[in-house]
């Protein structure tokens, strides 16, 4: 995990609270069609899953209707990829497909990539109420409090159902005044994937 702290690049495994696995399907209507960033402990159990070593998320399709993504916090030093690329990717599905897509990141909102692909692109945030949200680690609670805030970004339309949901997890906030403002002065450019 990074967010300006140390770097965990160890584990590819820190699953999502099942809380929150079950907040997100509700938001979508009981089911997730895709988990780009499974792993063999994962709890989301969505009908199409990525998982490393045999798919790479960053490299494969999301043209799915309900997306949830748990990115790796840390730096995938052989594909040279941070989260900044998979929120990329988030607000490019969003775009090219239409999907709904919720994402669990660290709340890192002075950083570029966050500028770029949340504030611009997302229609929500909930900054979670957990001071130290507690991954699963290889599929257990293991008492763990994650180093950082952790917010759920949502890009999508059906926002009422989103804050409905994730109001009682934390503070909700509707972006969508800041649909493609420039916010950030930064000529690195990340491109989208296509």
């Amino acid at each position: 995990m990074s967010a300006g702290r140390n770097i965990n690049t160890l584990s590819h495994s820190w699953g999502t609270p099942s809380k929150y696995v079950h907040a997100v399907k509700s938001v979508f209507g009981g089911y997730i069609d895709l988990d780009p960033c499974s792993n063999e402990f994962s709890i989301v159990n969505a009908k199409v899953e990525y998982k490393l070593p045999y798919q790479d998320g960053l490299k494969e399709t999301w043209n799915f209707p309900k997306i949830y993504v748990n990115p790796p916090y840390g730096i995938d030093k052989e594909n040279r990829t941070t989260i900044k690329h998979w929120l990329a990717k988030c607000a490019y599905a969003n775009a090219e497909y239409g999907a709904e897509v919720i994402a669990l990141v660290p709340v890192a909102a002075n950083t570029a990539h966050w500028k770029k692909y949340v504030f611009t692109k997302a229609r929500a945030i909930c900054f979670l109420y957990d001071t130290r949200l507690r991954f699963l680690e290889n599929g257990k609670d293991v008492g763990k409090g994650a180093p950082m805030a952790c917010a759920m970004v949502y890009w999508g339309n059906n926002y009422n159902n989103f804050y409905k949901v994730f109001i009682q997890h934390g503070a909700v906030v509707d972006i969508s005044n800041l649909f493609n403002t420039q916010i950030a002065n930064d000529k690195k450019v990340i491109p989208l994937f296509q």
